[in-house]
């Protein structure tokens, strides 16, 4: 080989590590997550008569991803009520189950609130907490509590989430069921929004057979419209 071909030819080399390392790069910032800084943020309910204001917490350190970093204080809830006049009182103060912020949150009629994930963890730690109209916590879930180990390794995982739902998220216009989303395929979770039980529901095989379980310990699949 000539020493211009034996030029051309580590330049080529060179050239296809380069291109190996900058699309491997590129791969590693697909996996990773980026999140807008958490804020104050307020949500009402839908009748207007209750609000809470969340401010976020800064114990970086409790998440998942941030092993090392500082830990401090938990979000925040503030609860207001509407009173006669039209004004809004304070109805409580608590400290929330996320180190930094829920990623979504609701507020019934009744005045409860209803957290779902961790900001930068969706899928990590509480998914989901209930609390009472002053501001005691009913209930709350990690994944583990609601779907089995092969369900949870089924979904979509980045660096610092599990994408365990998709799609819409509300409650539902009675005000006593907050709807989650599974997938595409019709599968949900409907969590009670005063007690906090949930129900997961998906299909079975057929277009007919809408089934739904209580638990993931041992599930027991029931037809859609069963009270059991």
């Amino acid at each position: 080989m000539t020493p211009g071909r034996i030029r051309i030819a580590r330049w080529a080399c060179f050239a296809a590590t380069l291109l190996s390392v900058v699309l491997a790069g590129a791969g590693a910032l697909l996996l990773a997550d980026e999140w807008p800084l958490p804020q104050v943020r307020e949500v009402f309910s839908a009748s207007r008569n209750h609000f809470v204001r969340v401010t976020p917490g800064d114990s970086w350190g409790d998440t998942f991803g941030f092993s090392g970093s500082p830990k401090g204080r938990y979000a925040k809830a503030e609860f207001y009520q509407r009173r006669d006049d039209g004004a809004y009182a304070p109805a409580g103060t608590i400290t929330l189950l996320n180190p930094v912020a829920p990623v979504e949150y609701f507020v019934s009629d009744r005045g409860y609130l209803l957290t779902l994930d961790n900001w930068h963890n969706v899928g990590y730690g509480k998914v989901f907490a209930l609390y009472s109209q002053g501001g005691g916590l009913v209930q709350s879930y990690e994944l583990a509590d609601l779907f089995s180990k092969e369900e949870i390794e089924a979904f979509d995982h980045s660096a610092s989430s599990i994408t365990w739902h998709k799609g819409a998220t509300y409650l539902q216009a009675d005000q006593k069921t907050l709807f989650v989303a599974i997938d595409d395929k019709g599968g949900d979770v409907s969590f009670d929004a005063e007690t906090g039980a949930y129900r997961y529901c998906e299909w079975h095989g057929s277009a007919t057979n809408f089934a739904c379980r209580r638990t993931s310990a041992n599930p027991v699949w029931r037809p859609f419209n069963s009270n059991e």
